[in-house]
């Protein structure tokens, strides 16, 4: 072995004291208990101690950890180019480009396609897992329902003088906002909430929702509010908030844009769709089927050529067999529900009311005859429908009137009392008074000349609600209990404003746990409740 010179030497002595010194540092450390012991393979944490047996079953076992969700796929999965030994600009990248947009087009166009067959609604559950639950809920309430249904009296419209409106105002502010669970946490559609309805019934809270994707979302406010416990990271158990009993069903293939209950009993429910079709779903029976769809034979799928999307729905309140409902390309249809069921054309007349969207239109409670329209070309315009002249694309209702906005008009709405609410892009609620002559109209009456087709009152609102947030809508209270018209609307500042016919705020309904703007907002036919729909698929109540 070769001689170590000086500089060797002392460096070989150096990492000997070093290594001496750890071995000792390490031996004072273990006579110490400094040491950290070995992790064990199957460590737990150990439980509190029960001092008294009575206690003893207030311990809970804790949760099992949810299962990680799996993502699908959507569409074919992509390859590289390169692996497959294609070149770039090659004819044979070129063509695996346009066979995999093509796929994924096919895809996107599979998905959006309607089924025109019955649908039962255990076969399209979607998300909750209170399914049977839900079901009892709704047999109990149809049941309920029309056990205790009444016919409805006439509309006795009273007079806002400043007593009465201070007792309406007291009362509005008495609302409350829902308190068995926060809004963030009633999800009752798994995407933006497009259109709500109060079912009928007096007895319990229940309302529907339906959202961009075509699911109906159902929520119970009379469910029991109960407490989970888990133990927290202290080995303590703590209490949390179960979540609300909520159930979505897959009802249509695209938005589901309008409700309505045809009847008083509330046993059916009508949904129109941007699919194109419109749906009666039995309550009681649990099962869905296609009224009316474009083209084509009930049964059978959608055809593209055919595509209408519905845009809005009603029932006149004489005649429940006949459906009334507006499209994006500025028609109107009338559907009669017993028309032959190998083919819904033949019931159906179409008429081209607008050359753009109507948005929204609705019939007058008390003289059905009476259509309004809103519509992107800046029009309110009401029409008869007791002259239907003209052929072809010419034939119409008779047109009685009608008003320009500066922008366009997203709505009409009519009351039991011959009022007007719309609501338009140039943030106003305008307010239009037929409650005097609007049941002496005769056929061919011209508004513009007798009455003149002016707003009453023009109330100042934005309504600028942009992409994410779905347009603003006044709706009024069809059965005010006190015969005080009003109507709500949702404010983008988080609130819902409730105003009067005579554009009057009652009360601006919120809370410090709404996180989002309560954009589709919805009155009890008869009760003061209002729901408020957000575009993260929550709702908010007040009662």
């Amino acid at each position: 072995m070769a001689e170590l010179n000086d500089y060797e030497y002392q460096r070989a002595q150096n990492i000997a004291k070093n290594q001496a010194l750890l071995r000792d540092l390490q031996l004072n450390a273990a006579r110490a208990g400094l040491g950290l012991p070995a992790p064990a393979k199957s460590a737990s944490r150990p439980k509190p101690a029960v001092s008294d047996p009575s206690d003893a079953s207030q311990t809970r076992k804790k949760r099992a950890p949810a299962a990680k969700k799996i993502q699908a796929e959507v569409g074919p999965r992509r390859t590289s180019s390169r692996l497959a030994g294609l070149q770039a600009d090659s004819e044979g990248a070129k063509r695996k480009a346009e066979e995999e947009l093509a796929a994924v087009q096919e895809a996107a166009r599979i998905k959006r396609q309607r089924v025109s067959a019955d649908l039962d609604l255990s076969a399209i559950v979607v998300a909750g897992k209170e399914w049977d639950q839900a079901r009892n809920v709704l047999v109990e309430v149809t049941r309920r329902a029309q056990k205790d249904a009444l016919p409805l009296a006439e509309p006795d419209i009273q007079t806002t003088d400043d007593q009465t409106l201070r007792a309406l105002r007291q009362r509005m502010s008495g609302l409350r906002l829902y308190d068995g669970f926060e809004p963030n946490r009633i999800k009752i559609t798994p995407e933006r909430i497009y259109s709500l309805a109060f079912h009928p019934t007096p007895n319990k809270a229940l309302v529907f929702a339906g959202d961009k994707l075509g699911n109906l979302g159902i929520f119970d406010a009379s469910q029991a509010v109960k407490a989970e416990r888990d133990d927290d990271d202290d080995g303590e158990e703590a209490d949390e908030p179960a979540a609300p009993a909520v159930t979505a069903f897959k009802l249509h293939a695209r938005t589901i844009s309008a409700f309505v209950f045809p009847a008083s009993t509330g046993n059916t429910l009508l949904s129109a769709s941007y699919d194109s079709s419109i749906r009666s779903l039995d309550l009681s029976a649990s099962k869905s089927t296609e009224l009316y769809a474009p083209g084509g034979r009930k049964g059978h799928d959608a055809n593209e050529d055919d595509d209408d999307p519905i845009t809005g729905i009603d029932v006149p309140a004489n005649d429940p067999s006949t459906v009334y409902f507006s499209t994006m390309n500025g028609l109107v249809g009338r559907h009669d529900t017993r028309s032959a069921a190998d083919s819904n054309r033949g019931g159906t007349e179409l008429y081209r009311l607008s050359e753009k969207k109507i948005g929204g239109f609705s019939l007058h409670p008390s003289q059905p005859h009476l259509l309004a329209t809103a519509s992107l070309d800046r029009h309110l315009r009401i029409w008869d429908l007791r002259r239907i002249s003209g052929r072809g694309e010419a034939r119409l209702p008779a047109l009685l009137g009608e008003h320009q906005s500066r922008l366009s008009v997203s709505h009409a709405s009519w009351n039991a009392a011959g009022q007007l609410a719309t609501a338009s892009y140039d943030d106003t609620v305008k307010i239009y008074d037929f409650s005097r002559t609007a049941a002496h109209w005769s056929v061919g009456h011209d508004i513009a000349e007798a009455e003149g087709m002016q707003p009453s009152t023009v109330v100042p609102h934005n309504n600028q609600t942009g992409r994410w947030v779905t347009i603003l809508r006044a709706q009024w209270q069809l059965h005010p209990p006190d015969g005080i018209p009003r109507f709500c609307i949702g404010n983008m500042n988080r609130f819902v404003d409730v105003y009067t016919s005579q554009g009057q705020l009652l009360v601006q309904l919120g809370g410090e746990a709404i996180t989002a703007v309560p954009a589709v907002a919805q009155f009890h036919p008869s009760l003061d409740w209002i729901a408020g729909g957000t575009a993260s698929g929550k709702l908010c109540l007040w009662m």
